[in-house]
C-alpha cells in the first residue's frame, strides 16, 4: 500500500477557528511521512517543534518519536475530593504555600516502590508541576448534562474536583534525546533494537508522568486538609500500538487526548469552563483521540505584550468568575489571560462529543496553581482537508480552495459539516 498518496488528512475546525497557517503545513508534512495512514489535526492545532501540537497520526510498518516531541507522557488527571461547595474559603486557599514547583520533601523511595517505577536521575522532580503550559486547578460542577451517566462516574453535584495537568518532566525529554541521537528524525521498525530501547523508555515515561499526576493531586489537597480519589487520567503525548482490522497500527499524539468511548475531559482556559465528555461516532476518522485544549491564540511573548497593555496585577490574579490564580511570574500570568484565547464551547460541540457535566473551574471555586497557565481553546465548528493533497499543502504559500466540496475525492478544501 503506498501510503504518500492513500494517507487520509483530516482537520477539524472552521473558519472562526484561530490556526495559524504553519500548523497546517506541519500536519500536512508528516502526512507523508512513509508509513502515515491518518493525520488528524482537532480545532486547538498550533505549531510546534517539528510536528504540530494538537493532532494525532496513526502510521504503520514505522514509528515517529520525534512527532510526540520530548514531553512522553504530559497529560491530566481528574480526582474527586472529599469537599463540597460548602467547604470552599478561596481567600485562605489562596494565602496557602503549595510550593508544587519545588521537590516533594516525602519518601520518595516508597512511591517509587509503590508505583513500580525504576530510580532515575529525575527522582527529585516526581511530584512537581514543571513549565509550559501545566497547572493544578481546583474546580466546581457548574451544570450537569446527563445525570445518569454523571453519576456513574461516581460524582455528585457539590463535590469539588482536581484537575491536574503535568507530564514527566526531564525524563521524557531525555528518552528523546537518546532516539534523536541515534535516529534523527527518521522513522523505525517497531520489532528493531532501536525501537524497542525507545518504547521502553517511552512506557516509563507515561507511567512515571501519570504517578507525578497523582503526586501532584496529593500535594494540593494535603494543603486543603481533604483528600483526594482518581476518577480518570488521560495523556495527551504518546505512541501506543493498536490492534484494526487484523493488524497493527500505531497511534501517535501530540497534544490530543486519548478517547476510545469512555468519557475523557475537555479543559477550558482561565476563567471558562471545562467539560467532561464522552466521545461520539467512529473513533477510527478521528485517530481514536479529541482535542486536548491547549490551543492558542496569540504567540506566548505577544500574549505577554498585550496583556501588559491592557490589564494590570489584581485583573490578571483573579478570573472574570471570581475565581484566584497562584502564579509567581508576572509574564506567564499575563500571557495566559482568557483574553489572549478562545472559548472551548464550541469546540466540545464541534467535536462530536457527548457532555456529561460542565465544570466551573476556577469561576465559581476557581483556584489554580501553575508556572505558566493553561492555553485557551480554539473556535471550530467542521471542515476537512483531504488527504490527496498532503504534498502540494505542505508547501510554504499555498491556500486551499474553499469552493471545492466534499463530494469529490481531491478536493482542497471539504464543505461545513454541522
Amino acid at each position: 500500500m503506498n501510503t504518500l498518496t492513500k494517507s487520509n488528512v483530516r482537520l477539524f475546525a472552521s473558519s472562526n477557528s484561530w490556526i495559524e497557517g504553519d500548523a497546517v503545513r506541519q500536519l500536512y508534512a508528516a502526512a507523508v511521512c512513509e508509513g502515515m495512514r491518518l493525520a488528524v489535526g482537532f480545532p486547538d492545532l498550533h505549531p510546534g517543534k517539528g510536528s504540530p501540537v494538537g493532532a494525532a497520526f496513526v502510521t504503520e510498518r514505522l514509528i515517529y518519536p520525534y512527532v510526540i516531541g520530548g514531553d512522553i507522557g504530559c497529560g491530566m488527571a481528574l480526582f474527586k475530593t472529599d469537599l463540597v461547595q460548602r467547604d470552599i474559603k478561596l481567600s485562605r486557599w489562596a494565602d496557602l504555600r503549595f510550593d508544587l514547583e519545588h521537590p516533594w520533601e516525602g519518601d520518595m523511595q516508597e512511591v517509587l516502590a509503590t508505583s513500580e517505577l525504576e530510580s532515575t536521575e529525575f527522582d527529585q522532580a516526581l511530584g512537581t508541576l514543571g513549565g509550559g503550559n501545566h497547572f493544578a486547578e481546583l474546580q466546581l460542577v457548574d451544570q450537569v448534562q446527563d445525570a445518569k451517566a454523571f453519576r456513574r462516574f461516581g460524582l455528585r453535584k457539590q463535590q469539588l474536583v482536581l484537575l491536574v495537568h503535568s507530564g514527566s518532566r526531564g525524563l521524557g525529554e531525555s528518552v528523546l534525546r537518546n532516539y534523536v541521537d541515534e535516529q534523527q528524525a527518521r522513522g523505525m521498525d517497531p520489532e528493531s533494537f532501536g525501537a524497542a530501547a525507545y518504547l521502553q523508555g517511552h512506557d516509563l515515561a507515561v507511567r512515571w508522568a501519570k504517578v507525578n499526576r497523582a503526586l501532584l493531586a496529593q500535594r494540593f489537597v494535603q494543603q486543603l486538609g481533604a483528600e483526594a480519589e482518581l476518577l480518570w487520567d488521560g495523556g495527551h503525548n504518546s505512541i501506543t500500538a493498536r490492534e484494526h482490522e487484523g493488524e497493527t497500527v500505531w497511534v501517535h499524539r501530540k497534544g490530543a487526548v486519548a478517547a476510545e468511548g469512555e468519557a475523557v475531559v475537555i479543559p477550558g482556559s482561565r476563567g471558562s469552563l471545562s467539560y467532561l465528555v464522552k466521545p461520539l461516532g467512529d473513533g477510527e476518522s478521528r485517530a481514536w483521540s479529541l482535542a486536548h485544549g491547549a490551543g492558542r491564540k496569540w504567540a506566548r511573548s505577544e500574549a505577554r505584550q498585550r496583556m501588559r497593555e491592557r490589564f494590570g496585577m489584581h485583573q490578571s490574579t483573579q478570573t472574570p468568575l471570581g475565581g484566584r490564580v497562584i502564579c509567581e511570574e508576572r509574564d506567564l500570568l499575563r500571557s495566559s489571560r482568557r483574553s489572549g484565547r478562545s472559548s472551548p464551547t464550541r469546540r466540545v460541540r464541534f467535536d462530536a462529543k457527548r457532555v456529561l457535566c460542565r465544570h466551573g473551574g476556577i469561576e465559581t471555586t476557581g483556584l489554580r496553581l501553575a508556572r505558566e497557565q493553561r492555553p485557551c481553546r480554539l473556535q471550530p465548528s467542521w471542515l476537512r482537508f483531504s488527504s490527496v493533497n498532503a504534498k502540494q499543502l505542505a508547501q510554504p504559500g499555498f491556500q486551499p480552495d474553499p469552493s471545492r466540496c466534499e463530494s469529490g475525492h481531491g478536493c482542497h478544501l471539504l464543505s461545513r459539516c454541522n
